[in-house]
Order: C-alpha cells, then structure tokens, then sequence
C-alpha cells in the first residue's frame, strides 16, 4: 500500500468515526424527545434503529483490526488508530444507553418524570457528547479537559434530580394509604432513577472520549479512567 492511500486510510477512519459520533447524537436526541413527550411511535424508532448503529460500530472496528495488522502504525498513527478503536466502543455504549431511554418510554409512557427536568439534564449530555467529538476532530487538549469539567456539572445535576426523586416521589408513596397507588409511584421512582442514572453515564462516556482524544494528541493519560 503507498504511502498516499495509507493516510487516506486513517483520514477515512476519523470520518467513519465521526459520522457514528452525528449519528449516536440525533439517536440520543430522539430518546430524549420521546421521554419527554411520551411519543410511543418515536421510542420504537429509537430502539429499532440501535440494531444499525451496532452493525456500523462493529465495522469500524474491523476497520481499525485492518489497520493494525496490515499497517502496523507506530508513534502518532499507533494512538490515532488506538484511541478511534476505544472511542468507537464509547460511542456504540452512547447508542445502547439511547436505547434505554427509548424503552423506558415505549414500555411505560404514562410514567410521571416531572420531578426530574429529563430536557434540561439530556439537553446538557447531548452537549458533552458533541464537545467531546468536536474535540476528536480538531484534536483540541484544551475542549478535552473542558469535556471532563463539565461533566462535573453534569454529575451535579444528577445527583440532585436523583435526590428529589426520592424526596418528592417516595414522599408521595409514603402519603398514599392506597397500596396500588403505592406500587405505581414506586415503578414510576424506579423509571426515573435509571433514566437520571443513564444519562449520568452518557456524560460518563463523552468524557471517555475526550480522554482517549487526549491521549491520541499528546499522549496524555491525565483523564483516563
């Protein structure tokens, strides 16, 4: 293989990945809009398109398999091919975790969230994933440790919206003498703390992806976790 096609090569795998990055985004945003409206129809187009966004994380991968073991990359080239590899798996878990939240919705859709701000919440890990994958583009070490900040803030917010779940829900339940009425607000607890806690994990992964980017750029392991 010359030298011009090897590099094409590595430049197609960074559009690969970014494209599954644009991709595993609208998929997040739809889960959000159904979890907020209760759109049954949109939840089912959320978990059925997941099986697509495995099928192409799954080619990336060979992908990168390709390039290891034909090009042997070294140096620079080694970590670029590296970190794709590992932020590819993070971005495929992004897609998983929008699938959750798709089945959240089409399983119970007239669960109660209005104790938890889900737009607010999923408007802020949408923006983490997007800066993280801004960051793999432009190789910027700076937006890296800004990704890994604001996930801090992100932390915050769940952590508090987890808490008034417990507060306002359970305080609900405990009022409640009427034992149905009790099941109903508990299943409605449990919906909304694995919703909080998936977003948690979005964040958790967009900073994965900043990490792997930093390590790419200046082999930099600060943020690997």
């Amino acid at each position: 293989m010359t030298r011009e096609s090897y590099r094409d090569d590595l430049d197609a795998l960074r559009a690969d990945v970014l494209a599954l990055g644009e991709d595993v985004v609208a998929q997040l945003e739809r889960a959000l809009d159904a979890l907020a409206t209760g759109d049954e129809d949109l939840a089912e187009a959320v978990v059925a398109a997941d099986a697509e966004v495995n099928e192409r994380y799954l080619a990336l991968e060979s992908e990168c398999i390709d390039l290891f073991a034909l090009q042997q990359p070294v140096a620079s080239d080694l970590r670029f091919v590296a970190a794709s590899f590992k932020i590819c798996t993070d971005l495929e878990r992004i897609g998983d975790l929008a699938t959750n939240l798709g089945r959240y919705t089409r399983d119970t859709p007239e669960s109660r969230l209005d104790t938890v701000d889900v737009r607010a919440i999923g408007s802020e890990t949408v923006a983490l994933v997007e800066a993280a994958v801004d960051a793999y583009e432009r190789e910027d070490v700076d937006a890296c440790h800004r990704v890994a900040e604001r996930d801090d803030e992100v932390d915050a917010l769940c952590r508090t919206a987890g808490e008034r779940v417990v507060r306002d829900l359970l305080g609900e339940a405990a009022a409640d003498g009427d034992a149905w009425g009790v099941e109903a607000v508990l299943e409605d607890v449990a919906r909304a703390l694995l919703t909080v806690r998936d977003l948690e994990r979005v964040g958790d992964h967009a900073v994965n992806v900043a990490a792997r980017t930093l390590y790419m750029v200046d082999n930099d392991s600060a943020l690997l976790y």
